[in-house]
């Protein structure tokens, strides 16, 4: 396993984290002591980040990780747990420092542990995001010289989210998902603002919720136009007569920048977790990445709003056709799973940015 630093928080990071969203029922029924086996052979395997909410499975996940690491027979310097705030289920945000406060003593109590090393506000583009800079934030620190939190950061899906809170207030870290994947590398112009900042970088999401896979989505709804998902089913097709599964290739991918220090993987099983490790160690097929890379151009970058439409990103009409409109009735739920990847891909795409309406489509992080 391979590790890198965390921006400028002297951890160092397994470059696969192990998401524990895929303990809440998303992913199907995974039973305590599923977990516990894949917790216990991520250690084997030298991955040292879990990452969980409140929000998993509300609250199931956080329960499930906290038995797992119990079980576990190494010292807790030998992990690094992070959970997040603010969001505990599909309509129920609240980054009051009162409640944030109170909520994070229950998180400590499910995880049974004394601190987590990263406590993170949870999807802040469905709030204002002054209340973050002003009163979430703040809550967390004063958490963190309290002894409870190591690092503080901030996660969601748009951006811009980042830069405005960062242009107010320090952060540690931060995480956001489906900005760097296969068809997408949009967080690759972020980068050198959070370096310049310090900031410690993490994804999620390389397999856009399972859609840059063979086996597909496993979200009965997905944010993603139609357009897109059938885009990335040819591009499965491709891979699957090269003898290579389509995940493959993006899990290789999404964890190959120096730059992104962890990309969580949603893990639900032993063998799934072994699966991905083994990916890791194969060589990159640089061949099908770039008849990969043309396949899936015509999505390259293409976005869905999250959140609250002023803190979204902008979007900009493409000179070739539209993608289909995603209609209100879709708005749906869904849980992610993995990280996001490097610009060795940039060298392949060609830049084709969609027009996709703005809807307040519930999407869960990571």
């Amino acid at each position: 396993m391979k590790y890198r630093p965390l921006g400028t928080t002297g951890l160092n990071v397994s470059i696969l984290g192990f998401g524990a969203a895929a303990f809440g029922p998303a992913f199907g029924n995974v039973t305590q002591q599923q977990a516990n086996a894949a917790v216990q052979r991520a250690i084997d395997l030298g991955i040292n980040f879990f990452d969980v909410s409140p929000f998993y499975g509300l609250t199931k996940a956080e329960t499930m990780l906290g038995h797992a690491l119990k079980a576990l027979n190494v010292p807790r310097s030998a992990y690094i747990v992070s959970t997040k705030v603010g969001r505990y289920g599909d309509n129920d945000f609240d980054f009051s420092a009162e409640r944030v406060t109170a909520e994070f003593a229950r998180s400590l109590e499910r995880l049974q542990l004394d601190y987590v090393d990263v406590a993170h506000c949870h999807d802040i583009e469905y709030t204002d995001l002054d209340q973050i800079v002003l009163e979430t934030v703040p809550a967390l620190r004063r958490l963190q010289r309290d002894g409870k939190i190591r690092f503080v950061g901030v996660s969601g899906y748009p951006l811009k989210i980042f830069r405005h809170v960062l242009d107010r207030t320090p952060l540690d870290v931060v995480l956001t998902y489906n900005h760097y994947h296969l068809a997408n590398d949009q967080l690759l112009g972020l980068i050198p603002y959070l370096k310049e900042k310090g900031v410690g970088v993490m994804s999620a999401s390389p397999l856009v919720h399972g859609i840059l896979s063979d086996r597909g989505t496993v979200f009965t709804e997905h944010p993603a136009p139609p357009h897109y998902r059938e885009v990335c089913r040819q591009a499965a097709a491709l891979t699957r007569e090269r003898g290579v599964d389509l995940a493959q290739l993006a899990m290789q991918f999404a964890l190959s920048n120096d730059d992104i220090a962890t990309t969580f993987v949603g893990i639900s099983s032993v063998e799934e977790l072994e699966r991905n490790v083994a990916w890791l160690e194969q060589p990159l097929h640089v061949d099908l990445l770039r008849e990969v890379s043309d396949v899936l151009k015509p999505i390259h970058n293409v976005n869905w709003r999250c959140g609250r439409p002023e803190n979204n990103d902008a979007l900009q009409a493409s000179p070739a056709e539209q993608l289909p409109l995603i209609s209100q009735d879709h708005r749906r739920r869904y849980t992610t799973e993995l990280r996001l990847s490097h610009g060795v891909l940039s060298h392949f795409f060609s830049m084709a940015i969609w027009n996709v309406p703005s809807l307040n489509l519930y999407c869960i992080h990571y």
